[in-house]
């Protein structure tokens, strides 16, 4: 019955993609004027060539009769409208010489090619438009002098600011459920994460689908103390250990860091020491989707995450302004995975929100607040407009301003940022689907109950035309995460009806 389903949706899907690609056969692709001046002169640029074939993940998503299904509908989609639709334009990369990558969480291949190339892509029929994989400086908070105490300090001010312990006192720590996180890559063996990498099993450790490395090759010019290509987790900057510890982290012997200690974590490097790419980015995205092993074989989407914290920005002035990246997130909604994006560190006035992927209208966008629930100066705030739309930013804030966690080497430290405050949301998702697995992959419904549950702040700043009374509002969203209140709202709704359906499974 669901490989019917599955077959028949595919066949849908690549049918309707091939339908407008046919319907817009005769428009010339879109080219990114960045890539035509990066061709000339002889030069070799990097730049995306997305294909017009592009399955609709959100329709296949929606359709799926329950969670496991719903990630193996999404990928097998998006898989096989890439396979159809890619050989052509790979085999005439490959007799021009040129060098890329393919890509199926978007339809699309990261090409290094000189202006032969790009004329040659732009001439195809098949190509909707060249963007640009410039390498861009990713907006990353370094940690606050002097180093925190080593010695444990129990639950930090944040964790409990979001009030997490009350749900571990109910039995709920995350158990079950995967974390994620695409940042500067992780240091896998510290104490406060080691014992929460879904790759180890007390002896040894196995970084098949729990780790990937999207920096293949030199992107910031000076070398990387990691290395690239690793076949297993390295922090290159010490931001994602950081970031990680906030998801998950405990070391057992005091050191209480993380929102949900309960669950396990994987990750993904998509910078080279704070330098990363559209690309890189997009890459890490495909591995949540479906992980692989540590060849990039073998995909599975029932190994997927359940929620990423995202703590980066992809600055438009960097040239990271791609449609490809809004995709791709897209997709992975729709597979029935959770992504909190911090809000960007461009605040105190108003429409800083301008990064993607903080800037998408299907991005859940986290702003940062201070032990007093007071908005951080730095948190950028909205409205912000896209494509000529104007639209409120942030959905929701948590805990970003000197908050303890993890660094190499198995040290602590202070950091401030909206980095900092999205790992506190993606931790109360896997809490909250831990205690209720009736609404695991849910995504628009977790964050329905995220945001009705908010401690709801008000802000007489007046961004977009806010009146001080006004929730949601451009400053805080709907206001400070409270999982607990989140934990109780959930527990008065009605379940789902799929969580009757006969096939429906626990995990993933």
């Amino acid at each position: 019955m669901n490989r019917l389903i599955l077959a028949g949706l595919v066949v849908l899907t690549l049918l309707l993609g091939a339908s407008a690609a046919a319907a817009t056969a005769t428009a010339r692709p879109r080219v990114d004027p960045r890539v035509v001046a990066d061709t000339a002169d002889g030069q070799t640029a990097h730049f995306l060539v997305v294909l017009r074939s592009q399955a609709d993940a959100r329709a296949v998503g929606a359709r799926a009769p329950n969670r496991v299904a719903q990630g193996q509908m999404v990928y097998s989609a998006l898989r096989q409208t890439a396979d159809a639709t890619q050989a052509g334009l790979r085999a005439q990369l490959d007799a021009l010489g040129a060098t890329y990558r393919a890509y199926w969480i978007v339809n699309m291949l990261a090409v290094t090619g000189n202006h032969a190339v790009l004329d040659a892509v732009l001439a195809r029929s098949d190509v909707l438009e060249v963007e640009s994989d410039r390498a861009f400086q990713a907006q990353l908070e370094q940690p606050l002098s002097p180093r925190a105490p080593a010695a444990p300090t129990g639950i930090e001010w944040n964790v409990s600011q979001v009030n997490a312990p009350a749900v571990w006192a109910l039995g709920d720590t995350g158990q079950g459920e995967v974390y994620a996180n695409a940042d500067t890559g992780v240091q896998w063996n510290h104490p406060a994460l080691i014992s929460h990498y879904r790759g180890w099993n007390g002896v040894t450790a196995d970084h098949n689908y729990n780790w990937w490395d999207a920096i293949h090759t030199q992107i910031n010019p000076g070398g990387n103390v990691c290395g690239y290509n690793l076949p297993a987790p390295c922090d290159d900057y010490g931001h994602g250990t950081h970031t990680m510890g906030t998801g998950i982290g405990d070391d057992g012997a005091g050191n209480q860091i993380g929102v949900a200690p309960g669950a396990k974590w994987i990750a993904c490097r998509n910078m080279d020491d704070g330098v990363g790419r559209p690309s890189t980015y997009i890459e890490c995205m495909q591995f949540f989707l479906a992980p692989t092993d540590l060849s990039g074989n073998n995909a599975n989407p029932d190994l997927r995450p359940d929620a990423v914290g995202n703590s980066y920005g992809c600055p438009p002035s960097e040239t990271c302004v791609t449609d490809s990246l809004l995709w791709a997130m897209n997709s992975l909604r729709a597979a029935g995975v959770f992504m909190a994006v911090s809000a960007g560190n461009s605040g105190s006035v108003c429409s800083t929100v301008t990064d993607p992927p903080a800037v998408y209208q299907s991005a859940i966008t986290v702003g940062a607040t201070d032990s007093t629930d007071t908005i951080a100066a730095f948190s950028s705030r909205g409205p912000t407009t896209v494509d000529g739309v104007t639209f409120r930013k942030p959905e929701l804030a948590a805990p970003g301003v000197v908050v303890r966690s993890s660094v190499p080497t198995n040290a602590y430290a202070y950091e401030s940022g909206t980095s900092m405050a999205s790992p506190h949301v993606a931790g109360a998702v896997v809490l909250l689907w831990s205690a209720f697995p009736q609404f695991a992959r849910n995504v628009d419904q977790t964050e329905s109950v995220l945001e009705q549950s908010a401690v709801h702040l008000t802000s007489s700043q007046g961004c977009g035309g806010d009146s001080a009374t006004q929730v949601p509002n451009n400053v805080y969203g709907y206001g400070r995460i409270d999982i607990k209140a989140a934990y109780d709202l959930a527990s008065t709704m009605p379940m789902p009806w799929t969580y009757f359906f006969p096939l429906i499974s626990r995990n993933p």
